[in-house]
Formats: C-alpha cells, sequence, structure tokens
C-alpha cells in the first residue's frame, strides 16, 4: 500500500520560519583568532583596491567591519600573550609571526575613514596604532629604522623655540640624510613587495615548507614597516594642518577684542537741543544748512555783495547812482569817469596799508 502525504503550502512556510527562527535564536560561534586576522586583512585589501569612492557608504561600511574584526584580533592577542619584550624573534612562533601586523592593519583602516568633524581625532588614533607596531617590530630588531619622533623623544617644541630665541636656519645635510633615508626605503619595500608575490602562491597553495612560511610572515612585517614609516610622516604633516585649522576657527568664533567701534555719522543739526544730542564733540559742527542760511538772510536783505555784506541803505544809495547814470546826469558822469581813469593807473588795494597792500 502507497501512502500519499499532502501538505499545504501555508504548512511548508510555517515549517521553514519555524526552522528559521530556531536557527536564529541559536548562539552564534566566535571565530576564531585566525579567521578574525583573515577577515580584516581581506577587507582591507577591497578597500584599498577598490575603485568605488572611498566616502561611498559601503566602502565606509566595510571599513568599519574590518576594524571591528582587527580590535577583536587584538584584544585576543593580548589575552594570549603571544608576543614577550623578553624573547628574541626566533622565539616567536611561525604561525604566530603573522599577529605581529595587527596594529599597522588597524592603523591604515583607520586612515580611510571619512568623518572631517573626527578627522585630527582619527589621524591621532591611526599614528599610535603605526607607532605601536613599529617599537614592537623595533624590539624584536626586525628591520633597521628610527622611531619617530614622540612628545617624549622629540626636540624643542615651536613654543620652546621661540622662548629659545628666534628660529634656526634649516639643516641642509639632515634633510638629505632624510631625503636619502626615503630613498633607500622605497627601494627596499619594492623589493620586499617583489619577493612576497614569487613565494605568495606556494604559501596559499599549502605546498610551502615552514621556513618559506616564516620568510613569507617576515617579508609581510618589513614590508609594513616601511608603509608605517611614511603613514606616520604623512599624519604629522596632516596633524599640523588639522591643528592650524582648529585654532583659526576657535578664534574667529570668539569676538576680535581689537575691533574698531564703528563710526558715529555726521548730521546737520538745526537747533542747540539736536546739537547736544547728535553733536560730533566740537563746537564748530553746523546748525542749519546752507539754504536755511540764504532764506534767513534773504529776508533781511543782508546777503553779501562780492564777499562784503551791505546794509539796507547802501543798496538804497547805489541804487540811486545807478538810476543819475543812466539819467546822464553830469555830476554823475564825471565821478563815473573819475573813478575808472584813477582804477587805471592804481592797482587794487593801493593805499590799503593794514593789508600792506
Amino acid at each position: 500500500m502507497v501512502v500519499i502525504i499532502i501538505t499545504s503550502k501555508n504548512t511548508v512556510e510555517m515549517a521553514a520560519a519555524e526552522s528559521a527562527s530556531l536557527s536564529l535564536n541559536q548562539p552564534e560561534e566566535p571565530l576564531k583568532l585566525s579567521d578574525l586576522l583573515d577577515r580584516g586583512w581581506k577587507l582591507y585589501e577591497d578597500v584599498d583596491t577598490t575603485n568605488d569612492p572611498i566616502a561611498a557608504t559601503h566602502i565606509q561600511v566595510k571599513i568599519k567591519r574590518g576594524i571591528t574584526q582587527l580590535e577583536e584580533a587584538t584584544r585576543m592577542v593580548a589575552q594570549l600573550d603571544l608576543f614577550s619584550r623578553n624573547e628574541e624573534l626566533e622565539e616567536v612562533a611561525t604561525t604566530d609571526l603573522k599577529y605581529l601586523v595587527l596594529p599597522a592593519l588597524l592603523g591604515a583602516l583607520t586612515m580611510k575613514q571619512v568623518n572631517l568633524a573626527k578627522r585630527l581625532e582619527q589621524v591621532q588614533i591611526a599614528r599610535c596604532y603605526f607607532l605601536d607596531f613599529l617599537k614592537r617590530c623595533k624590539e624584536y630588531n626586525i628591520s633597521k629604522f628610527e622611531l619617530p619622533k614622540t612628545n617624549e623623544n622629540s626636540a624643542d617644541t615651536p613654543e620652546e623655540e621661540s622662548a629659545n630665541g628666534p628660529p634656526k636656519p634649516p639643516d641642509l645635510i639632515a634633510m638629505a640624510t632624510v631625503r636619502a633615508a626615503k630613498i633607500e626605503r622605497y627601494k627596499q619595500r619594492k623589493d620586499t613587495e617583489a619577493k612576497l608575490s614569487e613565494i605568495k602562491a606556494a604559501v596559499d597553495s599549502g605546498q610551502a615548507d615552514d621556513e618559506i612560511i616564516r620568510d613569507f610572515y617576515l617579508l609581510n612585517v618589513r614590508k609594513w614597516i616601511a608603509v608605517s614609516l611614511e603613514e606616520i610622516e604623512s599624519i604629522d604633516q596632516e596633524m599640523e594642518i588639522l591643528t592650524r585649522m582648529d585654532v583659526l576657527k576657535q578664534s574667529s568664533t570668539q569676538p576680535s577684542q581689537s575691533k574698531r567701534p564703528p563710526m558715529k555719522p555726521f548730521i546737520l543739526t538745526k537747533d542747540a537741543v539736536q546739537a547736544r544730542v547728535f553733536g560730533a564733540g566740537y563746537p564748530s559742527l553746523p546748525t542749519m544748512t546752507v539754504d536755511d542760511w540764504y532764506e534767513q538772510h534773504k529776508k533781511k536783505n543782508v546777503l553779501p555783495d562780492q564777499g562784503i555784506p551791505h546794509s539796507a541803505e547802501d543798496f538804497d544809495a547805489e541804487e540811486e547812482k545807478e538810476k543819475r547814470v543812466e539819467n546822464d546826469d553830469e555830476e554823475a558822469l564825471q565821478k563815473a569817469r573819475d573813478w575808472d581813469n584813477w582804477k587805471d593807473t592804481h592797482r587794487r588795494g593801493y593805499g590799503n596799508r593794514k593789508n600792506m597792500g
């Protein structure tokens, strides 16, 4: 006998949902240390080689995820005490060498974060990661290099230099030495990357012996030493710019103490009350307009004539004199001729001893 069981579509969907809920309720197994490093490293390589904008949302999500996984791996390394200052490089197990680059990877991913409001904080954190990595490599004597300056081993600060006297001229020999070191470091990095590409295929295939694997991990560490030194130089320059921008931003938000008070406008006043209220602080301020002054003098018939004011009687006498000349009065005509002749033989101002004319 054949038994056929028919189930409805709803029953199948309910069973699938119940199975999914059971799987979600089960606790997720924590990742192993090697898995955390491999995933974080893979995310860094994806971000470092992508053609998408670094500020894109999906790229920033990858960066954040990689930082989280590498931070968890770093905590596990600290709990396991994989590295000690009292041991030599030969005492470190080959499988543990790859965890030396954890701080450098964290610094590189932190530098790829895009947040202008927290940029100064981000580059400071990245510098700490790179410096921690370099110090550990220096303790193991993996490569010969000079540690970047810190607050503890740096020279005089700009404030101390200004207090000690004028700034010193640049040391050309030191600058040439630094440039030569950069060129040599660049060559070493290229040689290291070339060697890495040669043995990477053998390591990935699982056919390499312990010596080749150890050499591969140490080459990776030396490559990241060169990267970290370059990154710290770039960070120091960026930190200087960001610090100055922060100072300028703070000074622009504060009210300036050296601002000049606003200039008061000049106001022509018409009476003594307005002069006291709007006056500019000196007695010669005009108290009426030119038109008002002209109208006032016109009503009093005391308008100036060639700069010399006359009374009303003077104006009447002058008008009478002109009428007599117009009517051919012999006496008036004679006086006019005499006056014209006198002006021809005497320059203006003659006899005016008061003005030394």
